[in-house]
């Protein structure tokens, strides 16, 4: 099974959540959720304050831009391409080509100032799954999860570290799933 990455994809720009909605459900109606998996209008809540007041508000990070996890197919691509309010894709040289993922640590970045992990622990992480891991001193590295640790993004997992099965603590941000 080939592998879902994140691609950024550009809409009309005021037409992120639109277009966001639009893909979703065109994902399930033409059953692709499988390879069309989480789309996202990266944004953050900033404070701002008007006459002394206080209030919240919602700001967009990439205003036209809102990300997309897939699994590169052709069918996948030609889904999302045909979205209404999608213009194209980021890091796609025209021509037919198939654009450029982002890297994990450029999507970590975004989707933790979101307060998002980049796996989806609820449904892709589980104690005894094969990890490896990406950044940090033990990059490079397999194990396996022994335990997960949700509220502080950390994981334990157990690696042969000399010819001995060692636990190591690591953050959701340094692993991937193997």
């Amino acid at each position: 099974m080939e592998e879902k990455k994140w691609y950024v994809v550009n809409t009309y720009s005021g037409h992120e959540n639109k277009v966001k909605e639009k893909l979703e459900m065109r994902a399930s109606s033409m059953n692709m959720e499988d390879k069309i998996c989480r789309v996202i209008v990266p944004e953050e809540t900033v404070k701002e304050t008007k006459d002394g007041v206080e209030k919240e508000k919602v700001k967009k990070l990439f205003p036209g831009y809102i990300l997309v996890e897939m699994v590169m197919t052709d069918e996948a691509w030609f889904v999302v391409r045909n979205t209404p309010g999608v213009t194209g894709f980021i890091g796609s040289s025209g021509k037919g080509a198939k654009p450029t993922p982002l890297q994990p640590y450029e999507v970590e970045n975004i989707l933790n100032n979101m307060g998002i992990s980049r796996i989806d622990i609820n449904s892709e992480l589980n104690v005894g799954d094969k990890i490896k891991i990406v950044d940090g001193p033990f990059v490079g590295m397999e194990g396996t999860v022994e335990s997960i640790d949700l509220e502080n993004k950390i994981i334990n997992a157990l690696v042969d570290l000399f010819g001995q099965e060692t636990s190591i603590e690591v953050e959701l941000s340094q692993i991937d799933k193997a």
